[in-house]
């Protein structure tokens, strides 16, 4: 080992002086590098937005098992299934308590701007706490009041004022369906794909908003297990206990659930995926050119070393040693544009896009892929070439 880091010390690094020799053309490579990284980072970045954004809120709900319709397809399209089988579910061994919520979409007028905008209404037996946000749990006694709601902060759309006055301990009215509905009371969950904003409530003002609503027929159902059940083994056992008109999942499958309709039934899911490929292509692309380009300026030198007896791996060596150099340099101002265009987005769109270390590496990995393919390209012509042809 000594001797390899040794020999290493002592190698030219001729990889970089032949790049850093062409100092425009080098400057021009590394935008190239920097631009892949950068549409690979956003795509990534909207793509991982998309699922953070509409789990999030299932994330919050503390249920070991969930009980959904087998027509639902994602939280903006639940379906409905029997209320009995909560009940039904209550007899099995290992069940502590079986609560239905209820989860519907409608139109309300911004107690701000008063513009009507789509909100998602969540309802649910304020006696029991069927959320992890302390926020809604300190306000379960306020939903039982008649047409009481509690408001997302971190909804997209201009609340600021009204957010401010809730802060303060004044109510806010505003309208849904020429109903007055007052807002005593907030929690922050999130703006997602599907929704700006969503309110959280009592079953009864649930159902006073939703008069068709059939109170017996529930979006969703959430059981929570007495300690040191698993939650796998009880879900089986129900599967093979309740009838086929209701689906089981433990918690995290109903997390995966919703992000595998995101990420394989909705066009945007795939459009994020295709962006990352295409940014992988166009960075594969610019380095091949900038390496063939190379390649082709130095052949006779390459010639030369050919003919003193250098093989083909030494010659492939100092290519992917310019690719990796590329690769490298061109990540650093890649991984740096992000940072502010996520910041932007953020504000924009209310939604999750962060910088990850592991989304980071993830380009990292594919940044050296992308360089390494588009130098075992350029060389493929000259560990072809006979030297006496090179000159």
């Amino acid at each position: 080992m000594i001797g390899f880091i040794q020999q290493l010390r002592r190698r030219t690094p001729l990889g970089w002086l032949q790049l850093s020799h062409e100092k425009g053309r080098f400057l021009v490579a590394l935008s190239g590098i920097a631009f892949a990284d950068v549409l690979m980072f956003m795509q990534l970045g909207f793509q991982n937005a998309l699922f953070d954004s509409n789990t999030r809120l299932h994330a919050s709900m503390q249920g070991d098992i969930m009980l959904v319709s087998p027509q639902a397809r994602n939280l903006a399209n639940m379906s409905t299934f029997p209320r009995r089988r909560l009940y039904q579910a209550m007899d099995m061994p290992g069940v502590k308590s079986a609560e239905p919520m209820y989860l519907n979409f409608i139109d309300w007028k911004n107690p701000q701007t008063r513009q009507e905008t789509a909100v998602l209404v969540i309802g649910f037996n304020p006696d029991k706490q069927l959320f992890d946000l302390p926020e809604v749990n300190r306000n379960l006694d306020v939903i039982k009041l008649p047409d009481t709601v509690l408001f997302d902060s971190a909804s997209r759309g201009n609340y600021t004022e009204a957010i401010a006055q809730i802060e303060q301990g004044k109510t806010v009215t505003t309208e849904i369906q020429r109903r007055t509905i007052s807002i005593n009371g907030l929690f922050k969950v999130g703006a997602s794909f599907i929704a700006d904003g969503s309110l959280i409530t009592s079953d009864q003002n649930f159902l006073r908003l939703f008069p068709r609503q059939d109170a017996s027929s529930v979006s969703l159902g959430l059981i929570q297990l007495e300690p040191g059940n698993d939650p796998e083994q009880v879900a089986k056992n129900l599967k093979s206990y309740l009838g086929n008109d209701v689906k089981v999942l433990t918690h995290d499958e109903f997390i995966a659930f919703e992000r595998k309709y995101w990420q394989e039934n909705t066009a945007i899911g795939f459009i994020f995926s295709l962006g990352v490929t295409m940014g992988f292509l166009v960075g594969v692309i610019i380095v091949y050119q900038v390496l063939s380009t190379d390649v082709n300026a130095h052949i006779k030198e390459y010639a030369t070393f050919k003919a003193m007896g250098y093989n083909n791996f030494y010659l492939l060596s100092v290519v992917f040693e310019e690719a990796i150099i590329l690769a490298v340099l061109g990540f650093i101002p890649g991984a740096i544009v992000p940072l502010g265009l996520y910041h932007l987005t953020r504000n924009a769109t209310n939604l999750p896009v962060y910088m990850t270390l592991a989304r980071a590496l993830t380009v990292l990995v594919l940044t050296m892929i992308m360089c390494i393919i588009s130098g075992a390209i350029a060389t493929r012509k000259l560990q072809s070439a006979d030297p006496a042809d090179m000159f």
